[in-house]
């Protein structure tokens, strides 16, 4: 019912429409950017630079949240949309393996804008979205993510293989076009910026500080950090699960992740309704434990079971991030909400990247059915820990699935726009 009430809004609406045509758009290039570099110079380990890139600019998100809370958030995200629109055309100048270097360094560009805006977006919502839509906003702007990430590779495999990773890259930068025209359109009052009170340093800082001191904010970010860092782990042991296990070929690990995918699909549509029904902290490790045995299901050489799993994982590793970053919007000041939201994307998307190269380490060190094993056991703890204690500011809230208003300004204004691009 939220869902569609959400879906009414006009902004809500349009804005998730360029949500989609992004997602779409950036979903087809990481897919093609990775084998664009592997047809240039045959380089394995520059291919996988490509998600390197991407998600380098992430343990900068402190300061690119610092520089979000210093202007306007609607004309930030036209602006930094519409440039990398510009910007990513000029990959039609990529044509042998001495220009990689423009790839990689377009690619880690597109990183930190996405970081940035990500950051906007968050004290967008905090300004547009009342409380209790929050959940179910956030909820459907994964689902659309999550469907894209379904079909945009094999429109970009296509296009690539027809006329090469230069057209692919004119399709992303459509899409970042046509998200700054999303957000043009819509229509939400916002106050001007707070003066810029000391240094850059010392106002990152405090973007820091307002997220270590808040308990609650504290367990679901790190809940959504650990959990993050259990998938890396954990999906790095998929290829040789259905080469061992499931005595499947490569490309079979494709299926997997498409089940798992329509999981975090569904797990979008339900997750405003489910958070309504239970605390903050329970909805966490309700997607942690889900998590957790969709992992140990895996351990079972078994199709059935590992599909299942795929399903579980995909439901519940969405909750966990929805749950910590709705939770910063209902939770933070709305002069902090920038700095603040990029610092918890740097706590719970940071450890993606040395995670998967752990988890290739301990593919190549021992069965995988250990790591798996490993990681449904550590999911389980986690979920624990974040349920052992009422935090502090559990207890000044009341039950803290009843979310309070939102602080300061525009607390009522319908249009919307969620964190990400």
């Amino acid at each position: 019912m939220s869902a569609r009430e959400v879906l009414r809004d006009r902004g809500a609406a349009t804005y998730l429409g360029g949500v989609l045509v992004s997602g779409f758009g950036d979903s087809a290039m990481m897919l093609a950017a990775g084998v664009w570099v592997k047809t240039l110079t045959g380089s394995s380990g520059l291919a996988a630079a490509v998600n390197a890139c991407v998600w380098a600019p992430t343990l900068f998100g402190p300061l690119l949240g610092t520089a979000a809370d210093r202007f306007r958030r609607r004309p930030l995200l036209v602006a930094v949309n519409a440039a990398l629109g510009v910007l990513l055309p000029a990959l039609l100048a990529v044509r042998t393996g001495g220009d990689v270097w423009l790839l990689l360094a377009v690619l880690t560009a597109v990183g930190a804008g996405s970081v940035l805006c990500d950051a906007a977006q968050a004290g967008l919502v905090v300004s547009a979205i009342p409380a209790g839509l929050r959940g179910d906003f956030n909820g459907l702007r994964m689902t659309v993510n999550e469907g894209m990430k379904l079909l945009a590779p094999l429109a970009g495999a296509g296009l690539f293989v027809r006329w090469g990773g230069g057209a692919v890259a004119v399709l992303d930068g459509a899409t970042f076009v046509l998200a700054a025209l999303a957000f043009a359109a819509l229509r939400v009052k916002e106050q001007p910026p707070a003066p810029a009170a000391g240094s850059w340093r010392e106002q990152t800082a405090a973007g820091v500080r307002a997220l270590r001191g808040n308990p609650l904010l504290v367990r679901l970010v790190g809940a959504g950090g650990v959990a993050l860092l259990l998938s890396g782990i954990s999906s790095a042991a998929t290829y040789a699960l259905v080469d061992t296990g499931l005595h499947r070929p490569p490309a079979f690990a494709g299926v997997v992740y498409a089940v798992q995918g329509a999981g975090s699909v569904a797990a979008g549509i339900a997750a405003g309704a489910v958070m309504r029904r239970m605390p903050e902290r329970a909805f966490a490790a309700t997607g942690l434990l889900l998590f957790s045995a969709g992992v140990g299901m895996r351990v079972v050489p078994s199709l059935p079971s590992v599909l299942g799993g795929a399903v579980a994982i995909g439901v519940g590793l969405p909750w966990v991030v929805v749950a910590a970053f709705t939770a910063v919007q209902q939770h933070t000041e709305p002069v902090l909400v920038g700095r603040v939201a990029a610092a918890a994307g740097t706590v719970v998307f940071g450890p993606t990247a040395p995670a998967t190269g752990l988890g290739a380490g301990l593919v190549a060190l021992a069965d995988y059915r250990f790591q798996l094993a490993g990681s449904a056991v550590a999911g389980v703890l986690a979920a624990w820990l974040l349920l052992l204690r009422r935090p502090a500011a559990d207890r000044r809230a009341g039950r803290d699935g009843n979310l309070p208003a939102p602080r300061g300004r525009d607390a009522g204004a319908k249009s919307a726009a969620p964190p990400g691009r």
